[in-house]
């Protein structure tokens, strides 16, 4: 055993060495690529040093070999990384059995993770090398990357002869390509996440150690150089692929740095430290922490198309596909195994109108499934020619409007132009938003990965194969004569993203100078500035006002002005809500909207809405529903003496029937009444609340919803003429898989019981915030102003979104003595926008509206 103030010396030695490492980098005035290159080299050499001197003393057979193998085979090694060795054998040792050999193995192991050096550690001969890497392609993957540390020379080079023997070349290209495609799939194939992880999301640092680990399993070359003299890559590939390996490198350096352990995805908490270490600033219209994942994003992108021109040359060569004769399609382009060619090198430089055709050939061309190594390569090499001049080429122009009117192809033609930089360089507004963040809370994509998921959207509306999906969306594109009109709107929406003031409008005067340059007809050219300038006033006006009102119609019938409109802005809202983010969309928010989309092309057809015509056919229609669950005549009478305009006018017929069904026992009763359903929208639970009124019953319905994991997406709040609150709430459960019809009698019972508690509302309940809200908050905001009417008030909240939000706002307004006429819930992401309808006698008193805006503000902000 060693001695332990031998061990307490090596520790100190081990962790000090280290540390002066660290320090020195830090201690430079800005980080770069070569001095985190000579900091990764440094690490690695200073753990080999340590591990050199434990195996000297180790007393393990002079055959006996250590080897560095995966990451830390390749001789750098990042502050935190694993440090990952193989003990290599003698063919006869058998390391389980007890005794010498045994002892000496798992004294070796503990000693090094005594002083502080946490190795992975595996213990193998050299048959059970090759056993485990022949079924394991992760292991072969390791081995191919074995560098020496102690031992007999001639046992490792035994062992990398025999490893190198064993790889087959197509099945490991295979196997590697799937591992990164389902690698990717879990990343959803795109490089621009928000918080992307430098080294395993698409163009990070694992694309580019997959192209090594193919051509050293091939014996291709184990370096950029080795490459090119292969004539795998060309020289200016090969310097491109190192300064973008280097920007990854040292950023996920900086990473390990920051969070003072292994990390590897940017997250928001951590993204700025990084931006500083690199000596980027802060502006008043940019974070720094936007301009180095601007960085980074760029640098991802580039490894993404170096990657795939690199592997399907690789692929060619191991495959044995260079020598495919392929077919002439025409005199720019050849067919070669389903990938399209460039027929010389230099097409691009002397054809540039040719750049745009390989994306309409790509998208109208059944059979093609992408571009080959060579045209991603010669598109690579024609970014200059992609200049002011070429993208006014009236054949360019006319190219780029064929592709947007083919009648399938457009998404997968628009990504792979986003891909290969060709979609920027065309419109060169787009350019300036790739790679954007977007710090609302409520996008999850970059500002063009999300625009080109909404052309998605759009073009699904299109697709008979998806009308499941969007089945009132897929019945008005069938009727609609130009998706491409769509497209452009879906292109230009959030074009004019992070450039300050109005987006919706300078995105309006960019889709004009398009439409311009592009020839649309007059008519076509206002729809589509209409639709970008315009592209949030559906959602703001579903979400956020009072569809029961006909002056809100009104109003907003008159702002779209046309049925073609209404239903052009209606398609583009739906495919913008669900193109943010996978928590935005609900069923409750496709009803809202769909619900608008009706009563303005009601009003719009002539037929405006009529309060009271249409209470008179929404109680026919209830009576009618009553029967045919057999109620007794005049069921509905006691309840609906007791209710004024406003109930029937913010109820559809079926929650009518369904009110007056349930509660035709119960009128008058002292205790709390609640019922339950299945929501009829599809999702979550409908849930009726009657009881006697009082100034706290809002707030602790609230909170029983808080407590109980519920979040409430929408409430209609009434209080009859015999003063009992009925009030009706849309809630969705936290859990995706809940089976919410489980749920009704819990939550008629314990919702209940929790009404019938008196004394103090408990206070708001400290949830744990989301580490994008703590990066991001959104400064909380309180409006109250009187209505239109100057019958009521309209209090509008915005804040970042957590648990007990509802009831904190809730719990205020109680305290005050303010009554709840109607609640308008919207939840963006992660950010919340409330509206209520509200009453109180106190409120005319500008003190009072003052001391509430100011305990609202209170309740609503983050916790210190």
């Amino acid at each position: 055993m060693e001695d332990l103030n031998d061990l307490a010396a090596r520790r100190a030695a081990f962790r000090d060495g280290k540390q002066r490492l660290l320090a020195a980098f830090e201690q430079r005035p800005r980080a770069t690529p070569a001095a985190a290159r000579a900091l990764l080299r440094h690490l690695a050499r200073h753990v080999d040093a340590q591990l050199r001197s434990l195996w000297a003393q180790a007393g393990l057979p002079a055959q006996a070999a250590l080897v560095a193998v995966g990451g830390y085979g390749r001789g750098e090694l990042f502050p935190h990384s694993d440090v990952d060795v193989l003990l290599l054998l003698p063919d006869d040792a058998e390391s389980h059995r007890p005794g010498p050999l045994k002892d000496a193995l798992e004294r070796f192991i503990t000693t090094c993770w005594d002083i502080g050096l946490e190795i992975g550690s595996s213990v193998r001969t050299l048959a059970e090398c090759l056993s485990e890497a022949q079924g394991d392609v992760t292991v072969m993957t390791a081995l191919l990357e074995a560098r020496p540390i102690a031992g007999p020379p001639a046992r490792f080079q035994d062992l990398q002869a025999a490893i190198a023997q064993a790889v087959e070349p197509r099945s490991f290209l295979r196997a590697k390509t799937a591992e990164m495609r389902q690698r990717h799939g879990k990343f959803e194939d795109t490089p621009y996440s928000l918080e992307p992880n430098c080294k395993e999301s698409p163009g990070g640092l694992r694309d580019l150690q997959v192209l090594i680990w193919v051509a050293r399993g091939a014996r291709l070359g184990a370096t950029w150089d080795e490459l090119v003299a292969k004539g795998l890559i060309t020289p200016f590939e090969s310097q491109q692929l190192r300064r973008n390996e280097d920007t990854l490198c040292l950023i996920r350096c900086l990473l390990h740095l920051a969070a003072g352990r292994r990390e590897d995805r940017l997250v928001f908490d951590l993204q700025t430290a990084v931006a500083q270490r690199l000596g980027l600033q802060s502006t008043d219209s940019v974070r720094a922490s936007e301009l180095m994942m601007r960085r980074y994003y760029w640098a991802a992108k580039a490894v993404t198309q170096l990657n795939q021109i690199l592997l399907l040359n690789l692929e060619e060569r191991i495959e044995g596909r260079a020598d495919v004769v392929p077919r002439r399609i025409d005199d720019f382009f050849l067919d070669r195994a389903g990938l399209i060619e460039v027929a010389s090198d230099d097409l691009y430089q002397r054809h540039p109108e040719a750049i745009l055709q390989t994306f309409v050939l790509y998208a109208s061309t059944w059979g093609l499934k992408g571009l080959s190594s060579r045209t991603l390569r010669a598109l690579y090499n024609a970014r200059q020619v992609m200049d002011a001049r070429w993208r006014a080429e009236p054949r360019n122009r006319a190219a780029f409007m064929q592709l947007l009117k083919l009648p399938q192809g457009q998404t997968h033609a628009l990504r792979l132009m986003n891909q290969t930089s060709v979609l920027g360089r065309y419109l060169w507004v787009f350019r300036a938003i790739v790679g954007q963040m977007q710090h609302d809370l409520f996008h999850v994509y970059t500002v063009d990965q999300h625009i080109l998921m909404v052309v998605r959207n759009v073009r699904r509306f299109f697709i008979p194969e998806h009308a499941h999906e969007y089945a009132f969306c897929s019945q008005l594109a069938a009727q609609w004569d130009e998706p491409h009109l769509l497209y452009i709107a879906a292109l230009f929406h959030d074009i004019a993203k992070g450039r300050g003031g109005d987006h919706s409008t300078l995105g309006a005067e960019e889709v004009r100078r398009f439409a311009r340059a592009h020839k649309l007809p007059k008519e076509d050219t206002e729809l589509v500035v209409f639709l970008v300038e315009q592209h949030l006033a559906f959602s703001r006006v579903a979400q956020k006002e009072d569809l029961s009102d006909p002056e809100v119609i009104a109003a907003f019938a008159q702002k779209v002005g046309t049925a073609r409109r209404l239903t052009a802005l209606y398609l583009l809202t739906v495919a913008d809500i669900r193109g943010t983010s996978p928590k935005v969309w609900n069923a409750w928010k496709g009803k809202l909207l769909e619900d608008l989309y009706r009563l303005t092309l009601r009003h719009l057809g002539g037929t405006p809405m009529s309060r009271d015509a249409e209470i008179d056919h929404r109680q026919s229609e209830a009576r009618q529903l009553l029967a045919l669950h057999s109620a007794l005549p005049d069921t509905e009478a006691p309840l609906w003496a007791t209710l004024n305009v406003s109930y029937f006018a913010r109820h559809d017929a079926a929650e009518l029937a369904w009110h007056a069904r349930s509660l035709w026992r119960h009128l008058g009763s002292s205790t709390p009444v609640v019922f339950a359903r299945p929501s009829p929208v599809g999702e979550g639970l409908q849930v009726l609340v009657y009881a006697p009124d009082g100034p706290d019953l809002f707030a602790r319905i609230c909170g029983y919803f808080d407590g109980a994991g519920f979040n409430i997406l929408d409430a209609k709040v009434h209080t009859t003429r015999d003063g009992y609150a009925l009030d009706t709430f849309q809630v969705l459960g936290n859990d995706p898989d809940t089976h919410h019809r489980d749920l009704v009698p819990l939550v008629e019972q314990r919702l209940a019981q929790a009404l019938q508690h008196t004394g103090p509302l408990p206070e708001p309940r400290r949830a744990r915030l989301s580490r994008r809200v703590k990066s991001f908050p959104t400064t909380p905001r309180v409006s109250l102003r009187p209505d239109e009417r100057g019958q009521a008030w309209v209090l509008t909240v915005s804040a970042s979104d957590r648990a007990g939000l509802l009831y904190a706002i809730a719990r205020v307004l109680a305290q005050h003595h303010i009554d709840l006429q109607l609640a308008k819930i919207l939840t963006l992401g992660e950010r919340v926008e409330d509206s209520f309808l509200v009453k109180g006698a106190s409120l005319a008193q500008a003190r009072v509206q003052l001391q509430l805006e100011a305990e609202l503000l209170d309740a609503v902000a983050l916790p210190a």
